[in-house]
C-alpha cells in the first residue's frame, strides 16, 4: 500500500504543521482539497490542542496530521541567562522598557508528560508527527496500537535511521531550505543538507516512505522530489498567504516585500529560517554571547516582539519563511493545490 493510500489522500501534498500559523480552517481546506491537512500544536496547551483537533474534525472527515515538539527539556544556566539578558537590554531600552529579569520555559515537550498523548488517543487523527526528536518508545507503541500513522522529521541520515529503528511509519526529510525550525534532534549538530540531497540520501539507506520538505514552492519543485524517490512533499511557506492561515497582515506584507531569508539561533535558541530583520542585522553581531537554549530564548524574543509591535515596529517579528519565498502566491488552498498538481505535470524546471 502506498503512503497516499495509507493516508487516504488524493494528492501527494502535505501542509506543514506550522505552530501559530495553521488553523482548523486551513487544515480542513487542505484536507478537503485532497492533501494532508495539518495542525501545529507544539506551542499549544493540551486543552488548546484538543479544541483545535475537534474544530478541525467538525470541518472535515478527511485526513490531517497533528504535530508536537519532542525537544529535550533542559535547565537554564543562570550565568548564560544573565549574559543574554544583559546583551539584549539595549534593544528593550530603545522602546523605553527593560528586559525581563528571568526567562521561562514556554513550551513543554511531548516527552515531559502524557497529556498530549491522551489528547491524540482520544481524538484519533489520521496521523501525528514529531519535531526535534522521537517520542518515548511506549508513546510510539500507544499511537501505533491506536492505528495512528506516525511521522518524524529528519535533517540527516543518522536521524532518519534512528526514526526507522524506533518503528515510526514515515520520515519527513527536512532540508536546509525549510522555513522556521527544522526538526534536528540536537540543535548543535546542523548537517545543513539540501532537501534534494537529503531525499536521495535517506531513500538510498532507509526503507520507510520519505516526504520531502524545505524550499518547495512550485509544482516543478515537487515533481523533482517525487522523481528522486519521495512519496509526497510537505509545504509550509506556500500556504501562509491563504486567508485561513493565522498570519498577521504585516507578516503577509513582508512575505511579498522582503523575500530574503536567513537562519538565526537568536530568536528561539534553535536555528530557524525567516525573513531578514533586526535579529539578523542587529542582534547577530560578532560579539553576541551564547544564546540560551530553546525555548528559553524564545521567551525573551516574544516579549521584545510585543513591545516593538506596540510601537508599530515590526523589525523584531519572527516571520518564518523558507527559501524561494519570492515565489509565494496568494491563493486559497484548493486553488493552490490544483495549480501545483498542474505544474507537476509540466516539463518546466524552476
Amino acid at each position: 500500500m502506498t503512503l497516499l493510500e495509507q493516508l487516504d489522500l488524493k494528492h501527494p501534498i502535505f501542509l506543514a504543521p506550522m505552530a501559530g500559523i495553521t488553523t482548523p480552517q486551513l487544515a480542513a481546506e487542505v484536507a478537503n482539497a485532497g492533501g494532508l491537512g495539518a495542525l501545529g500544536l507544539g506551542a499549544s496547551t493540551p486543552a488548546q490542542a484538543l479544541q483545535q483537533i475537534l474544530a478541525t474534525q467538525a470541518l472535515t472527515d478527511r485526513s490531517f496530521q497533528v504535530n508536537f515538539f519532542c525537544h529535550q527539556s533542559v535547565e537554564l544556566d543562570p550565568q548564560l541567562e544573565h549574559a543574554w539578558l544583559e546583551y539584549m537590554q539595549p534593544f528593550f531600552a530603545h522602546y523605553s522598557t527593560t528586559a525581563p529579569k528571568h526567562l521561562s520555559c514556554l513550551y513543554p515537550s511531548f516527552l515531559d508528560h502524557d497529556d498530549y498523548l491522551r489528547v491524540v488517543l482520544e481524538t484519533r487523527p489520521k496521523a501525528v508527527s514529531f519535531h526535534f526528536g522521537l517520542p518515548h518508545p511506549r508513546q510510539i507503541q500507544a499511537l501505533k496500537s491506536a492505528g495512528i500513522i506516525t511521522m518524524v522529521s529528519a535533517t540527516n541520515l543518522v536521524e532518519a535511521q534512528a526514526i526507522e529503528a524506533a518503528g515510526i511509519d514515515v520520515i519527513i526529510a527536512q532540508g536546509i531550505e525549510a522555513g522556521g525550525h527544522r526538526g534536528m534532534f540536537n540543535p548543535q549538530l546542523d548537517s545543513a543538507i539540501t532537501t534534494k540531497d537529503l531525499v536521495q540520501l535517506i531513500t538510498a539507506h532507509c526503507r520507510l516512505p520519505v516526504v520531502a520538505a524545505g524550499g518547495i514552492m512550485h509544482g516543478s519543485h515537487a515533481a523533482k522530489m517525487l522523481n528522486l524517490g519521495a512519496s509526497a512533499v510537505q509545504m509550509g511557506t506556500a500556504f501562509i498567504q491563504c486567508k485561513s492561515s493565522n498570519a498577521s497582515a504585516s507578516y503577509r506584507e513582508a512575505l511579498f516585500k522582503q523575500p530574503i531569508t536567513q537562519i538565526t539561533h537568536s530568536i528561539s535558541g534553535r536555528p530557524a529560517r525567516g525573513l531578514i530583520n533586526a535579529w539578523h542585522s542587529q542582534v547577530d553581531q560578532a560579539e553576541r554571547p551564547p544564546v540560551p537554549p530553546y525555548p528559553y530564548a524564545y521567551d525573551l524574543a516574544k516579549q521584545l516582539q510585543h513591545v516593538a509591535t506596540e510601537q508599530q515596529d515590526q523589525r523584531f517579528c519572527a516571520f518564518w519563511a523558507g527559501t524561494r519565498v519570492a515565489q509565494i502566491r496568494a491563493l486559497e488552498p484548493a486553488d493552490l493545490i490544483n495549480l501545483l498538481m498542474l505544474e507537476m505535470k509540466l516539463p518546466k524546471s524552476v
